[in-house]
């Protein structure tokens, strides 16, 4: 069965479907807030986008993008994407539903920003991602990992 990555509508099947990753926090609750005070249903302008096996939501990311003044990452600066909440259902692991999704995010030809969990380095690696220079004001404990399209490099830090 091919994978199809789909932009994710919130209405509350979705939400449902949402509390069955670890990830599930602030974002999604706001969601059902913004829902039960009578958000449209099926809003689609969300930042969800996601693979379904059969009618089983089972893997996701979000996906913003982030305007060219706020880009501290890439040389030259630019719009650039931030994927959160990568996640795949355990029983669904190991069978590229993770990968199928970033090739997704690669597409729009943007450099992408993510800031992954731990123990997860070896996979963005193979998905072509790499540490940046580490700087305390602009990271702030994180530990981002970026993708380059091409023609575009790391920016140098500012002295």
């Amino acid at each position: 069965m091919p994978m199809k990555v789909e932009k994710l509508k919130i209405n509350y099947k979705t939400l449902e479907e949402f509390k069955k990753f670890k990830e599930y926090g602030a974002q999604e609750l706001s969601m059902l807030e913004d829902l039960q005070m009578n958000m449209i249903e099926d809003d689609s302008d969300s930042p969800f986008y996601g693979i379904y096996y059969g009618d089983k939501l089972v893997a996701r990311m979000s996906l913003y993008q982030r305007d060219a003044k706020y880009d501290l990452y890439f040389d030259p600066p630019q719009n650039y994407l931030e994927l959160w909440k990568l996640e795949v259902l355990p029983e669904y692991r190991r069978k590229h539903y993770g990968k199928t999704l970033v090739e997704f995010a690669k597409k729009f030809e943007l450099p992408i920003k993510t800031n992954p969990r731990l123990k997860s380095d070896e996979f963005w690696s193979k998905m072509g991602f790499q540490p940046v220079t580490y700087d305390m004001q602009r990271d702030l404990g994180e530990n981002p990992l970026v993708w380059y399209p091409e023609g575009v490099s790391e920016q140098a830090l500012k002295e």
